[in-house]
């Protein structure tokens, strides 16, 4: 039998669990990573945990169990942690990579093997194919107990949740904080990030705050159509101020306003900016993955700050951000990193950030927006997966980067792009993306228009024209 192909896509390798992903595979890929650091380094060290997801303590042993059999020290996390935990630990602790065992944002059926770098951000691009061009077609298991790779001093635990608040509560003013007038909701969508924020804001509304390994049932991605009570809890709950939402493993974020209005990743990367360059004086380059909205450019044209595009996958941000000065670094999907903090999206730091902004300027967050709107114009934007057959898939997506799509109804276009997906800037100021997704079998077509109902008909024209 010829053994399953595994292939990382824009932020790991993810599969459904027990079809692909499996015990046996997570090993192939343990052994791929020990023989790829046995190269690297002598005595090398990594950092392993795993989110709420179903399996994750499973195939969590079976990552230790392959690579100290194999000669690589291994520090597990004690319980379920958030994938910026695990990256925050991996510099902390000096560790050569880590492991995370997560799906990420993907529906519960889903589970994955992320790769995070000494760094304490995605481990690079070139290193990933590296480690995947070593994955073996054969692995042996050893089962070894977890009691067992302790007592050898191979394995250590390591209390990563208590690491990551500790480090919170030194960059941010909790007392001022917990004395806020805006106050604070936060959904944590059954995920990773379910303690963080009862052990820091004891005063904050907190929804689906509890371990359900199978998210009752939804993807937890913190997009509007997700967040239907959270949506509902800002609007009826007149102290409630900012509502913050994270996804599974706690890297991605979503905002509800005052009035249960959802603010996307677009207006927070832009909120992020206007807060740390106009407000705080900093600077830095501003790197946006390709399906971000064109208004980022505009501000950071007002302000003087250099913007670089890559394609989707915050591992293409993190490296710039590695090696180069970046304020704010950031992808539609929610994933935003910000300078001073590691190279890594996690949504509770940035939500905590803007928390923070509201409370230092009196302002809610439905008067910050408007401030940004100030720089930038008003824009709505919304996104449409369409679940497809996957020739047609593929035939939309060649279509489109054979230029065959003229006009989407009524929108037409002069310009298009083609970094990662082909982008449409349509004649009306919007602007229309179509991409197959890295992480699941979906076709994203994404708009911006300058109002909700022209979001909505741009979205409806481009499906019956692709369609």
């Amino acid at each position: 039998m010829t053994p399953d192909k595994i292939k990382f896509g824009t932020d790991g390798w993810r599969a459904i669990i027990a079809k692909d992903f499996t015990v046996y595979n997570v090993a192939r890929v343990s052994k791929a990573l020990a023989d790829w650091l046995k190269q690297k380094t002598d005595n090398p060290k990594v950092v392993v945990g795993h989110d709420c997801r179903f399996g994750g303590p499973m195939f969590t042993e079976t990552v230790a169990d392959v690579l100290c059999a194999n000669g690589v020290k291994v520090i597990m996390a004690k319980g379920f942690i958030s994938t910026p935990m695990l990256s925050f630990g991996v510099l902390k602790l000096g560790a050569d990579q880590g492991v995370v065992i997560t799906a990420s944002h993907n529906p519960p059926t889903y589970n994955g093997y992320k790769l995070k770098g000494p760094h304490g951000g995605p481990t690079s691009p070139k290193h990933i194919a590296e480690v995947e061009a070593l994955i073996p077609d054969d692995v042996g298991i050893p089962g070894k107990s977890l009691e067992s790779l302790h007592a050898s001093g191979m394995l250590e635990y390591v209390a990563l949740e208590d690491m990551y608040v500790s480090y919170l509560q030194e960059h941010f003013d909790f007392a001022a904080l917990n004395k806020s007038p805006f106050k604070l909701a936060y959904d944590a969508m059954f995920g990773a990030g379910q303690n963080v924020i009862r052990r820091l804001l004891p005063n904050a509304t907190l929804l689906h705050c509890d371990h359900n390994p199978g998210f009752h049932g939804q993807a937890p991605e913190p997009i509007d159509k997700n967040l239907v009570e959270l949506a509902h809890t800002m609007a009826t709950t007149p102290e409630l101020k900012i509502g913050l939402a994270t996804d599974g493993d706690a890297d991605r974020i979503g905002l509800y306003d005052e009035d249960g209005n959802f603010v996307d990743a677009h207006h927070i990367l832009l909120i992020l900016i206007h807060y740390l360059h106009k407000y705080k004086g900093m600077t830095g380059k501003v790197a946006i993955a390709f399906s971000v909205t064109d208004r980022v450019k505009r501000m950071c044209e007002a302000y003087g700050l250099p913007v670089e595009v890559t394609p989707i996958g915050f591992k293409y941000i993190s490296e710039i951000m590695v090696n180069e000065d970046v304020l704010v670094g950031g992808e539609e999907s929610g994933g935003i990193a910000v300078k001073g903090h590691i190279p890594e999206r996690d949504g509770i730091y940035d939500g905590l950030l803007i928390y923070q902004f509201m409370t230092e300027t009196g302002k809610t967050l439905k008067q910050l927006c408007e401030e940004v709107y100030g720089v930038i114009g008003t824009f709505v934007y919304d996104r449409n997966d369409l679940s497809i057959d996957n020739s047609l898939k593929e035939a939309i997506i060649n279509k489109a980067g054979a230029d065959g799509y003229t006009a989407f109804g009524k929108y037409t276009f002069s310009r298009t792009e083609k970094i990662d997906g082909v982008k449409y800037h349509l004649d009306n100021g919007g602007w229309v993306m179509l991409r197959a997704s890295g992480t699941e079998p979906l076709l994203r077509v994404y708009a911006e228009g300058n109002s909700k109902e022209e979001t909505a008909d741009i979205l409806q024209d481009v499906k019956a024209t692709i369609l």
